[in-house]
């Protein structure tokens, strides 16, 4: 039956009693196979990582450009670190740096969420946001 059809005769429970088999186009089969797969690939959306460098001493304007920045890359679905870095006597303004964290959070409450909070290593401070 399956050469009078010209198609190919598939085995697809080989242990079942007795074995079950298919007549089809086993080639088109395969190819539906490899663009069903290649469809699931394509719809996966992979989170990525945004950074946003900070300074102490950036202006409040500068920094609500930055912060729109921030919200159109957590509508995209990204995440956002904020990095301030600190230079030479910048050191002592680490109060600054929490508190323009802080300030960055009330901005972004509405469409973000804290993931990693502001914390100090050396000389760089870093918070995560990612999207609510």
């Amino acid at each position: 039956m399956a050469r009078q059809k010209s198609l190919d005769l598939v085995e697809v429970s080989p242990n079942a009693e007795p074995p079950v088999c298919r007549i089809m186009d086993f080639g088109k089969w395969l190819y539906d196979q490899k663009r069903k797969n290649k469809l699931s690939h394509k719809k996966q959306h992979a989170v990525i990582l945004k950074e946003i460098r900070l300074r102490p001493k950036t202006d409040t304007h500068d920094l609500e450009i930055k912060v729109n920045h921030a919200i159109k890359f957590i509508e995209k679905g990204h995440k956002v670190q904020f990095t301030m870095l600190f230079r030479g006597r910048e050191m002592m303004f680490i109060n600054r740096g929490y508190e323009m964290m802080n300030s960055i959070l009330t901005q972004m409450e509405d469409c973000a969420k804290l993931e990693r909070e502001a914390k100090i290593l050396s000389r760089r401070m870093t918070m995560v946001v990612t999207a609510k």
